[in-house]
């Protein structure tokens, strides 16, 4: 089964509503930061960021914000070439796995708690289980294509 075939029409048109729902500067920083707080381990990746003593620093630390709203619009890659999500990423896992040397799970921690700060933003009436199916089963997918060279 390809990439092509992975996606239907109604899963593709889901995710494409999430992501023209999106407010980028609040659910990027709001994510990363909550990820930060909740999965301290994290913070090792950003030593380079300056104070993130407390949950406060963290969540008012500029870089966080900046690399939070990074991250989000690095999903839009996705959004982009859902029928080529291995080769979209190839060099990001690259980077991530060879230079940065980040643990693979921590994708998976964050786009957990990215698919939280979405269902709070869209709320319960819009986030139907069908359209966290879909957002779920999306964002394994680049979490699978980013974790695809430390392999």
């Amino acid at each position: 089964m390809g990439d092509k075939d992975m996606w239907s029409d109604q899963e593709r048109s889901l995710i494409q509503y999430i992501f023209t729902s999106l407010n980028y500067e609040e659910v990027g920083p709001d994510a990363l930061s909550r990820c930060l707080i909740v999965y301290p381990w994290c913070l090792r990746y950003f030593g380079a960021f300056g104070n993130l003593y407390t949950a406060q620093d963290i969540i008012e630390n500029p870089k966080i914000a900046a690399h939070g709203i990074k991250i989000v619009h690095g999903l839009d890659r996705a959004l982009q070439n859902l029928d080529n999500l291995k080769e979209t990423y190839k060099e990001l896992s690259t980077l991530h796995s060879e230079v940065l040397h980040v643990d693979p799970d921590n994708f998976r921690l964050f786009c957990d708690v990215l698919s939280i700060v979405v269902a709070g933003k869209l709320g319960i009436q819009t986030f139907t289980p069908e359209m966290q199916a879909a957002w779920q089963k999306f964002l394994g997918a680049v979490c699978s294509a980013l974790s695809r060279q430390y392999y």
